[in-house]
């Protein structure tokens, strides 16, 4: 066995990031994110321009996980500084859907009619702009901004009807 395998993740320009035991802290123009990474026989360093992550173990499961950190830590430098955004299509056809921002949650109010109004969850630090036929969702957290939009996607779902007929919804069309 005894190959090491070690994966290089760059830190970009402006930002700065610390291991404190298995807590991996980046910082950027846009903010700062923190996240628990620590996997057996997985090992995590950083010098002020890149991550390293290494492993001894040959073993698959193993190696992906090298892969997975990279892709998170990754995610992390590229939210702090330029962040995620989603943006989504109001779509209706005879009732025109009505959104409200109530604290942690969205309002989605009329849909298709509906007396009851739905509502959809946003994650901690994420910043959603309700416009006419468009709401955009945006934060540094990757997972939390996806979860947002997911949240607003599933509270428009059609259950009774024929969604081929029914298009109405909140969708999303774009991620950057």
């Amino acid at each position: 066995m005894g190959m090491a395998v070690s994966r290089k993740v760059k830190i970009p320009e402006g930002v700065t990031a610390r291991i404190e035991g298995n807590l991996v802290k980046v910082t950027g123009p846009k903010g700062m994110l923190m996240r628990e990474m620590y996997y057996p026989k997985v090992s995590l360093s950083v010098s002020d321009k890149e991550f390293t992550i290494t492993t001894e173990s040959g073993r698959k499961k193993i190696l992906s996980i090298v892969g997975t950190f990279a892709a998170h830590l990754q995610n992390m430098c590229r939210g702090v500084t330029k962040g995620y955004q989603y943006r989504m299509r109001v779509v209706y056809s005879h009732f025109p859907i009505q959104l409200k921002l109530a604290g942690d949650r969205i309002e989605i109010g009329n849909f298709l009619g509906e007396k009851r109004s739905r509502w959809a969850k946003v994650e901690k630090d994420v910043k959603v702009a309700l416009g006419s036929d468009e709401v955009t969702v945006t934060g540094i957290d990757k997972e939390s901004v996806g979860k947002t939009a997911a949240n607003i996607e599933h509270a428009t779902r059609i259950r009774e009807r024929d969604p081929r007929v029914f298009q109405d919804g909140v969708y999303i069309i774009e991620r950057a």
